[in-house]
């Protein structure tokens, strides 16, 4: 499979000519992604880009769908989370640049005014995984080792405290 999306582009050619590009990246690939990758596990990410002008500045029209495997914080096992998203963004070179943009409108850096599919692809499935993946409900989890029952008392403990009640009752 060729790695076109990893190829760095200008994003005034793009815009101009309203480039449009289809993906599947595999999510290996995604370098800032992947510290939170279940191992073992290989998906990709697919979807489309379409690159147009709106207001002068150039736009992506992004839309993603991957199964994303991650770490449940529960139970330290893969739970798969679905990503399906669209968003526009509008490229900019600067941040200068990016305080030009009309409030509310979401904005990506492009260095030096270029920009990879994979950067943009990352940057959305960043922003679509949860902080914190868990599964649905404890019992989706992956059984955990139980722990013996805690209610039969050892026969030989030791209570320094037992009889501090009545200690303290005597000295009134």
């Amino acid at each position: 499979m060729s790695a076109g999306w990893a190829k760095r582009r200008d994003i005034d050619p793009l815009a101009d000519g309203q480039a449009r590009f289809e993906f599947a990246i595999p999510l290996t690939e995604l370098v800032r992604l992947q510290p939170q990758l279940a191992a073992g596990q290989d998906q990709t990410a697919s979807g489309h880009v379409q690159f147009s002008r709106d207001q002068g500045f150039a736009v992506a029209d992004l839309e993603v769908h991957a199964t994303v495997p991650l770490v449940c914080q529960r139970c330290l096992a893969p739970v798969l989370s679905a990503v399906n998203e669209r968003s526009r963004v509008v490229l900019v070179g600067t941040e200068a640049e990016a305080d030009s943009v009309p409030p509310g409108i979401e904005t990506v850096l492009a260095s030096d005014r270029r920009i990879s599919l994979r950067d943009l692809v990352e940057e959305e499935l960043l922003l679509a995984v949860p902080a914190v993946p868990l599964h649905e409900g404890p019992g989706d989890c992956a059984a955990r080792p139980q722990r013996e029952d805690t209610a039969a008392e050892p026969t030989n403990v030791h209570r320094p405290f037992e009889r501090l009640g009545e200690l303290l009752k005597r000295d009134r």
